[in-house]
């Protein structure tokens, strides 16, 4: 099969691999119809993630058929169309008994954080996201074998498109639930702190659960201006804003701050020249730029919540004004089995549209440069979507700044 390989940082290939075959009794083989970049990937990408080998299979946005199942598998049959969690859960331990499906116990076998060796049992296993997290071949591929196939794959109507319901792999539940951390509703606000596609759709869910007032922090223009034209947002752009949370506090009643704050960059904000020097030193894992945002910009009693990945130490926490403001964090990985009902109700009533931030569509084998254009925010690029052999959706023209171009 085909399917899209690492051979070192910022050089990903498209190359012929062996087919997978089941190899468990609960396992089974997807034939995939649609996959997806998604910005986590740009970690792996630029080599930031720890234990990725050569010829790692990545992707862990992806859907489609089920082409052949094992002998313990009861919840899907061949020819079912489904999604796939990203997170690989078993459903039967302590974790996955109480909904937290990504600290599921038994299916990554690795160690249980990157720097704290104390941390045991790993968290759940993910797909195409290095050896740390499992070492499981991702979905940007023709073929899949699905781990424990009776508690991830979700069922999806043949109404919806692949584009409607795709995004329920990963992105729409991650910023569901970072979104639902926050304890925002109707009347509130909330500053969202990155405008990419995790991002974009916290938005998204921040207007329909109500939100009055939306705060968007980001410095690509084009990706502002989209969430302000699709949702409503409040854009600042911090290449013009030396503290964008200076200026999301003077606009809140009695310049108290937001209610909630999303930090959706994570551990490659653009930092200082300290975390610079510091993270080009190994001292330093991640940039803090974007938390400490979040910390100031947020009110007392209000809460931080971190769907963006982090790794290492982190220069500047400032803990004492987190304490000092009664703060609540709330982070990790997504607990995605537990959402996918309620938000698949959303698509089918028209609630959600997550399709909607899509601008690019290529096939497989133009994986490589889809990488190229999503890393380097080319072409207006918010997400790009893979699909293996031809196309099945027909691809609509992209408008960006540039002009009007075809979609790939």
């Amino acid at each position: 099969m085909r399917a899209l390989t690492y051979h070192g940082a910022h050089d990903v290939k498209v190359d012929t691999v062996p087919d997978p075959e089941l190899q468990d009794a609960d396992d089974i083989i997807l034939r995939v119809t649609a996959t997806a970049i998604c910005g986590s990937d740009l970690h792996l990408y630029r080599g930031k993630i720890p234990t990725v080998e050569h010829g790692d299979i990545f992707g862990h946005e992806f859907m489609g058929v089920v082409e052949e199942v094992g002998t313990g598998v009861t919840a899907v049959s061949p020819g079912d169309r489904v999604v796939i969690p990203f997170v690989i859960a078993c459903g039967s331990c302590f974790f996955c008994n109480i909904d937290l499906f990504a600290a599921c116990e038994t299916t990554n076998t690795g160690r249980g954080a990157i720097l704290n060796k104390k941390s045991i049992p790993a968290g759940a296993a993910l797909f195409g996201f290095s050896h740390l997290y499992g070492g499981v071949p991702g979905g940007q591929a023709e073929y899949v074998r699905v781990p424990k196939a009776n508690t991830g794959p979700f069922k999806v109507p043949g109404t919806l498109s692949d584009e409607k319901v795709l995004f329920l792999s990963d992105i729409l539940p991650t910023a569901f639930q970072a979104v639902k951390n926050t304890e925002i509703g109707k009347g509130s606000s909330i500053a969202i702190y990155g405008a990419g596609p995790v991002g974009l759709l916290c938005a998204a869910v921040a207007r329909m659960l109500g939100a009055e007032r939306i705060f968007m922090v980001d410095h690509h223009p084009y990706r502002l201006a989209y969430a302000q034209q699709a949702y409503g947002v409040i854009p600042i752009n911090f290449d013009e804003d030396d503290d964008p949370a200076d200026t999301i506090i003077r606009q809140t009643p009695g310049s108290r701050g937001v209610d909630g704050v999303v930090d959706a960059v994570g551990f490659e904000a653009k930092g200082s020249t300290t975390e610079t020097v510091l993270a080009a030193l190994k001292l330093e894992g991640s940039s803090g730029k974007a938390l400490r945002q979040c910390i100031a910009a947020v009110r007392r009693g209000g809460v931080v919540s971190v769907p963006g990945v982090y790794a290492g130490f982190i220069h500047g926490f400032l803990f004492g004004d987190a304490f000092d403001k009664g703060l609540t964090f709330r982070m990790g990985q997504t607990h995605v089995q537990r959402y996918l009902p309620e938000l698949l109700e959303h698509i089918e009533a028209g609630r959600l549209t997550p399709e909607t931030i899509i601008t690019h569509r290529m096939s497989l084998e133009q994986a490589a440069e889809g990488y190229k254009i999503f890393d380097k925010k080319q072409e207006d690029c918010r997400k790009v979507i893979l699909t293996p052999g031809s196309p099945t959706i027909e691809a609509p023209v992209i408008e960006t700044t540039a002009g009007v171009i075809p979609a790939l």
